[in-house]
């Protein structure tokens, strides 16, 4: 074998991917078409989940101080996000480029083979590993890995050549998005809905202003390449009246609305993460954000089996657990396209939506939904109200040390935490402890009716979700380490 693993593209996904497989001890060769960063920014900014995915792994510092805010919305209405019982607000201007520069230092570091300029031909999977052709700098080569992964976006080859059924819906508008110098232009973070389409303008670092135009009536084209700025302009002009003409693009581009998912996640020996397995409106900003939390979901699972530490099953949950994720992010942002992107027909149910946002627990659940924290994976039955759900914050204080939940997760590795200093408990985990870390600590600052609130016990994931939890699960702890790191040693 040369790898493990090979992951197909070098966006955030692929790279998220590639340094979780490497930091759980997989062997990884990551192949990316590009010859270089395209230093385009589609995605702009990290959901609250995805700012606490990057904080268990000790990420947040490398991108300095990070603007961030409570105010988000759902579908152009404003929603206060600051509803969310969360350690982190969103974070709104950090642009994709830097996002990827970011996971590409951190993947150097932990030693991941990445190269550039290296393109996928064809592959063929068997029983026991895949076959892949390469063309690179230096001709074509043949690769053999346990497992190939298909992170290389919405047109995905590897979604392609596997034979991946991907069913939704085609485009029915073409919308753009330029990154331009040189406009002074009132911010529009969340968009306006005019009667000749929507627009949406953002200020970026270093006098860059993100635009967003949506004319109505305006049909997708098949491109070969980017569209021109005076495209841009001329669209612009008809739907607000300014000229922006004189703006000097950085850089532009034309989506659309085509909404599709594949049935499956994994096919055997191949397997796709973010913008290869799903496709949607970009409404909200979820998209990078959920591709990024499909890798972390995948990333420790396929390391575990490919060591040998875990069964072939485990890879099962990929599916079961993203692929509703998925379906909930396609469902979500059709939603949003039609209150946003509609016409005056869709203005009462605008209106009636304003006035439900108004209440503190419509707010919630629709911050939920956009933010990520309202996801919960079936880890099997029980009352605590953390199970299946992502670990938030927790300050501790163990023996002539402070640390946190947060902290304990930049290994990457699972964590059980004995809050009560049971050692019982720590013995019935001990055939796990080359896998999981066992830590004795007490909780601080936990207010009463919190869902921390008398947990004596938690098995966090390496993912940072809850997978067993004492007093609340109905399965013992062996068979909860069992379910997910594999037999005891």
């Amino acid at each position: 074998m040369d790898a493990a693993v090979v992951v197909v593209g070098a966006g955030p996904a692929g790279l998220m991917l590639a340094a979780e497989l490497k930091l759980a001890g997989a062997d990884v060769i990551a192949l990316e078409s590009r010859p270089e960063r395209s230093g385009e920014s589609r995605g702009l900014g990290f959901t609250t989940r995805t700012m606490e995915v990057f904080d268990q792994r000790g990420l947040l510092p490398r991108f300095g101080d990070i603007e961030m805010s409570t105010q988000g919305h759902f579908g152009g209405l404003p929603v206060d996000f600051s509803v969310l019982d969360g350690a982190h607000q969103a974070a709104k201007t950090v642009p994709q480029s830097q996002t990827e520069a970011k996971l590409e230092e951190w993947v150097g570091e932990l030693g991941v083979d990445l190269r550039r300029g290296h393109e996928v031909l064809s592959f063929t999977d068997d029983a026991d590993g895949v076959e892949i052709e390469v063309h690179g700098p230096d001709g074509t080569e043949t690769l053999r890995a346990g497992y190939l992964v298909g992170c290389d976006g919405g047109r995905s080859m590897v979604r392609k050549a596997a034979g991946f059924d991907f069913p939704g819906t085609a485009s029915t508008m073409e919308m753009f998005l330029a990154d331009v110098k040189g406009l002074d232009l009132e911010p529009r973070m969340i968009g306006e809905t005019l009667p000749g389409g929507m627009v949406m303008i953002g200020k970026l670092p270093g006098g860059i202003t993100r635009l967003i135009l949506c004319e109505r009536g305006n049909p997708p084209q098949r491109r070969t390449e980017a569209p021109a700025y005076s495209e841009v302009a001329d669209g612009w002009k008809r739907v607000t009246g300014d000229d922006i003409s004189h703006g000097e693009p950085v850089w532009v581009s034309a989506f659309g609305n085509a909404t599709r998912q594949v049935t499956e996640y994994r096919r055997g020996r191949i397997i796709l993460a973010g913008d290869s397995a799903h496709i949607h409106l970009p409404a909200g900003g979820q998209g990078m954000n959920t591709s990024i939390q499909d890798a972390v979901n995948l990333g420790w699972k396929l390391a575990a089996v490919v060591r040998g530490k875990a069964p072939e099953s485990l890879l099962d949950t990929y599916h079961s657990e993203r692929h509703p994720v998925g379906k909930r992010l396609l469902m979500n942002t059709q939603a949003q396209g039609l209150l946003f992107l509609s016409g005056s027909e869709v203005q009462p149910l605008r209106d009636v939506l304003r006035e439900l946002i108004g209440y503190e627990e419509v707010s919630r659940h629709l911050a939920g939904m956009v933010s990520g924290l309202e996801i919960r994976y079936d880890v099997g039955g029980g009352s605590h109200p953390l199970l299946g759900r992502r670990m938030p914050h927790l300050e501790l204080i163990g023996e002539n040390v402070k640390t946190s939940s947060t902290e304990l997760l930049h290994a990457g590795r699972g964590v059980l935490l004995d809050l009560a200093d049971n050692a019982v408990l720590r013995d019935r985990a001990r055939g796990w402890t080359d896998r999981i870390d066992v830590v004795t600590a007490a909780p601080h600052g936990v207010a009463e009716g919190s869902s921390l609130a008398g947990s004596g016990a938690l098995l966090i994931r390496p993912d940072g979700y809850v997978g067993w939890a004492a007093p609340g699960s109905y399965s013992d702890l062996p068979m909860a380490l069992e379910r997910w790191f594999g037999p005891a040693r």
